[in-house]
């Protein structure tokens, strides 16, 4: 029996030095701990789904804690950056629109999202005003523009979310584009890590890949047609077009974000997140994939069961 212990310590050692050793090279090439990673993913993804499944109304603290954080982490790397971002007028903005969809008004998130926009350009304006520092007019146009951005791709994209959750059955289509999203960005690392050899767009994200971009499509084009069938009960070809269009904006998403950041000059738009980066840096993908999502919600609405 000692024997028979002392070979299991052996192996069991054994293992955690070769898992050890393949977790060290996966993080020096992507610079990400694999196992911290996935334990903070899991942990995320499974409140995520919970709240969906059993307590709807949860999924709102989480869109409105993203939204707001999100925009708060968004606002400071820009300011970091060289940008005149006002923070605290952004967070109020983007207050009012995700507060104005969780109370079910599309129409009037929209409206909130231009009162937003007019909101932090005037005090941007104003605030230039009196500074008096000599800044030019294409840096202070720059910064409006910018400001305006920030509203557009973290509060108003986060407000599509919620719109789609308070439709009928609104939570599974969440849970599906959520899910396809995810599918794709985790079956890209993969294939990447595994055959990755041909770079996809080395000027913007060098360790992104050919090879890594097929496995996001066989994830999200398979994962696509069995949700449309089995959760959101379309058609397998309405699963197909559910999954190529939250493939493509996932996909630009990706690559938008990464080339903020190597604009900004940063690796991660914020370190909230161990072994993921910030919160943008997990919602790059999901955040442009809410606007597909609520029109197909519409577009496929009259095949559904078909």
């Amino acid at each position: 029996m000692n024997q028979a212990r002392d070979q299991f310590e052996t192996h069991v050692n054994q293992a955690r030095d070769h898992f050890d050793q393949a977790n060290e090279r996966i993080k020096q090439r992507t610079g990400r701990d694999l196992i911290l990673a996935i334990v903070i993913g899991v942990a995320i993804g499974g409140a995520l789904v919970a709240s969906l499944l059993f307590v709807k109304w949860l999924f709102l603290v989480f869109a409105l804690a993203a939204g707001l954080l999100g925009t708060y982490e968004l606002s400071r790397a820009l300011r970091g950056g060289g940008r005149r971002i006002d923070v605290v007028p952004q967070l109020i903005a983007a207050a009012s629109v995700l507060l104005a969809a969780a109370s079910g008004g599309f129409w009037l998130s929209w409206v909130l999202l231009i009162v937003g926009v007019a909101f932090v350009t005037v005090w941007r304006m104003v605030a230039q005003m009196i500074a008096k520092d000599g800044r030019t007019y294409g840096a202070v146009l720059g910064d409006i523009l910018v400001g305006a951005f920030v509203q557009v791709y973290v509060p108003f994209l986060t407000s599509l979310a919620i719109v789609l959750l308070n439709r009928d059955e609104g939570e599974w289509w969440v849970l599906s584009f959520i899910a396809i999203a995810v599918a794709a960005d985790t079956c890209a690392y993969a294939a990447g890590l595994a055959f990755g050899k041909h770079p996809m767009a080395p000027r913007i994200s060098p360790k992104k890949t050919w090879e890594g971009f097929a496995g996001a499509v066989a994830g999200a084009l398979g994962l696509g047609v069995l949700l449309a069938i089995f959760l959101l009960h379309l058609t397998w070809w309405g699963g197909l077009i559910l999954g190529a269009s939250i493939l493509l904006s996932a996909t630009l998403g990706d690559l938008g974000e990464s080339m903020l950041k190597r604009d900004l000059g940063i690796k991660d738009m914020s370190s909230w997140l161990p072994g993921h980066g910030g919160i943008l840096d997990r919602l790059d993908s999901i955040l442009p994939s809410t606007v597909p999502a609520l029109a197909l919600s519409f577009l496929l609405a009259p095949w559904i069961g078909s």
